[in-house]
C-alpha cells in the first residue's frame, strides 16, 4: 500500500473505531469521552500536531478540537469532519456536553484543567485509565503497514552506517548522527527515541544514549535506534564489536541471542507477557545471568515507542494476532560492560514474524 492508500485505510477505519471508543464508555457508564494523551489524539483523528489538540467522543459525534494556528491543517489532515477551532477549548467542551455525563483520562487531564473543566460543566466528570489502551493494542492493517515500513528503514539505515561509519576512533555521537540522517534519507520523520550508542563500559548501562566517548577497539557496542513513519515508531537493537572483544563479553552476546531466539520462538496469540517474560530469564538464569537481565522482556509499540502489551513478570497482558511488539533480554555488567539484542516482532494468526532483519550472527568490525 503507498501512503495515500494508507491514509484512506485510516479514514476508512475511523467510524468502527469510534463505536469501539462508545462501547468502553458505556461499561462505564459515560455519554462521552475528552481525549487529551497526544497519541490517543493523533490515534482517534490522524492529526499530526496532537499536542495541540483534543478529542471529544460524544453519542452521536466526535470533533477534533485545536487552535487557529492548525486551520488548514486539521482540515487536510483530520478524517473527524467535526472541528472546533478555539484557544479557549475547555469551555467549547462543556458546550458540546450539555446534559451528558462526561469521562477525561486521568493519566493526562491536568489537575488545574480538571477543577476548569468542571467549572463550567457544573458538576464533576468522570476519571477513566487505560480506556483506550485495549483498543491501540491490536494494530490495524495501516498500522502495522507503517511499522513494517520503518522497520525496513531502520535495517537499511543500520547496515548503511555499520559498514560506513562504526569503527574504533568514531564518537558514540557520530555514529548517532549517521544514523538519523541514514533514516531520514531512507524517508523516516525522525527518529522514535533518542539513540542509544552505547560503547565499552557504557554498555553496562541500559539507556546509555549516544556520548562524546571515542569507540576502541575491543569494544562491544550496542545500538538502540528506531525510525518514526507517520507517528509509528519502530525500535531496534543490535550489538557489534569493533576489533578483537574479549571475555566474557563474546559469551554474554551468545546468551542473550540465545535467550532472544527462545521467547522468540513462543510468540503466538495466547502466550502471556508473563510467560515469555520467564522463557528468555529462565535462559539467563542457567548461564547465571539471571540477576544482570534488571529490565523486561519487551513492550508494545506504536504511536508510542512504549505502549501495550508488556512482555514482563508483572504483566496482565495476552497476546493476540495483530499485537506488534519487541523482545529485548539484555546483560548489562557495571564496569565491564553490557549487550542487548531487540526485534520488532508482528503476532499473526499462526504465530509470528520478525519485521527486523538486520543479521544477528555475533560480527566484530575491523
Amino acid at each position: 500500500m503507498n501512503e495515500t492508500d494508507l491514509l484512506a485505510a485510516a479514514s476508512d477505519a475511523a467510524p468502527a473505531l469510534l463505536d469501539a471508543v462508545r462501547q468502553r464508555l458505556g461499561e462505564i457508564g459515560a455519554d462521552a469521552l475528552l481525549v487529551t494523551a497526544p497519541p490517543n489524539v493523533r490515534y482517534l483523528s490522524g492529526f499530526s500536531s496532537p499536542t495541540d489538540a483534543r478529542v471529544l467522543v460524544t453519542e452521536d459525534e466526535a470533533y477534533l478540537l485545536t487552535d487557529d494556528r492548525y486551520t488548514v491543517q486539521a482540515a487536510e489532515e483530520s478524517w473527524l469532519s467535526a472541528q472546533v477551532i478555539a484557544r479557549e477549548w475547555l469551555p467549547r467542551v462543556a458546550e458540546l456536553v450539555t446534559g451528558q455525563t462526561l469521562a477525561f483520562e486521568a493519566e493526562h487531564l491536568t489537575v488545574a484543567q480538571r477543577g476548569t473543566l468542571e467549572k463550567h460543566l457544573g458538576r464533576a466528570a468522570t476519571a477513566s485509565e487505560g480506556l483506550m489502551r485495549p483498543l491501540r493494542m491490536r494494530k490495524r492493517s495501516f498500522e502495522i503497514a507503517w511499522l513494517r515500513e520503518a522497520a525496513r528503514i531502520t535495517d537499511v539505515a543500520l547496515s548503511r552506517v555499520v559498514a560506513e561509519v562504526l569503527r574504533s576512533g568514531v564518537r558514540e555521537l557520530d555514529v548517532a548522527m549517521e544514523l538519523e540522517r541514514a533514516m531520514r534519507a531512507e524517508g523516516a520523520d525522525g527518529t522514535s527515541f533518542e539513540i542509544i550508542v552505547a560503547s565499552g563500559p557504557r554498555s553496562a548501562m541500559p539507556h546509555g544514549v549516544a556520548s562524546r566517548r571515542r569507540i576502541e577497539n575491543g569494544d562491544l557496542v550496542t545500538i538502540d535506534v528506531g525510525a518514526r513513519l507517520a507517528g509509528y515508531h519502530a525500535d531496534m537493537t543490535r550489538a557489534f564489536g569493533v576489533g578483537a572483544v574479549p571475555q566474557p563479553l563474546t559469551s554474554w552476546y551468545h546468551e542473550v541471542l540465545g535467550a532472544q531466539q527462545a521467547a522468540l520462538a513462543a510468540i503466538e496469540p495466547g502466550a502471556t507477557g508473563v510467560a515469555l517474560d520467564a522463557i528468555a530469564r529462565d535462559h539467563l538464569g542457567r548461564a547465571g545471568l539471571g540477576e544482570r537481565f534488571t529490565h523486561s522482556l519487551g513492550h508494545g509499540t506504536g504511536l508510542e515507542v512504549h505502549e501495550g502489551p508488556s512482555l514482563s513478570r508483572r504483566s496482565n497482558d495476552t497476546l493476540e494476532s495483530g499485537m506488534i511488539v519487541t523482545v529485548e533480554p539484555g546483560v548489562y555488567v557495571p564496569g565491564e560492560g553490557g549487550v542487548r539484542i531487540e526485534d520488532l516482532v508482528l503476532v499473526t494468526d499462526t504465530g509470528h514474524e520478525v519485521l527486523s532483519l538486520s543479521p544477528k550472527d555475533y560480527r566484530e568490525i575491523g
